[in-house]
């Protein structure tokens, strides 16, 4: 087996993925650093994860004062999903070395449609169209609502993150 722990787990079939982003580290190669020597495989996104790099740093300042005109919530969704394309495509040699196994990075539709199972199937395909990378997935709840969703954009060529899966009978 191999001396470093991240890629040992990956011999016996297992990925670590980051639960972390940020655009300093996207930028400054940080990101890939961990991808080439420290074994990450993926990299998983939420709002407060977002909250936290945005509320954080100075990082992002420019690009918000840049779009002042619009909403609170377009400029998140700005910021959010140009750092998601970003990472994507670092992690893209992954996904095509490891044929699709691995190399994703997740993008969590809102926890405010969480209740509405169509919401939910509509955001989650605007989103992975927005984005616009194979190696994307979008976090979903398995939510009574969500569970057809899930479906449902998953027959519609959607990698789904299926999230908040607390008990065997939700898995």
């Amino acid at each position: 087996m191999t001396e470093n722990p991240a890629f040992a787990v990956q011999e016996i079939g297992q990925s670590l993925w980051l639960d972390f982003i940020h655009r300093h580290d996207l930028e400054n190669g940080e990101f890939q650093r961990r991808i080439d020597e420290e074994g990450i495989l993926g990299v998983t996104s939420n709002p407060s994860i977002f909250q936290k790099a945005i509320g954080e740093s100075d990082t992002y300042d420019q690009e918000i004062l840049n779009n002042v005109d619009l909403v609170a919530n377009d400029i998140y969704e700005k910021l959010a999903i140009a750092d998601i394309q970003t990472a994507t495509d670092l992690f893209r040699p992954v996904y095509d070395r490891t044929n699709k196994k691995d190399g994703y990075v997740s993008l969590e539709v809102s926890p405010l449609l969480a209740s509405s199972t169509e919401d939910t199937i509509t955001e989650a395909k605007r989103l992975f169209k927005e984005v616009d990378r194979p190696n994307l997935m979008i976090k979903i709840p398995a939510t009574p609502a969500g569970i057809p969703a899930i479906e449902e954009v998953i027959a519609a060529g959607v990698n789904v993150n299926v999230t908040l899966i607390f008990s065997v009978k939700n898995y």
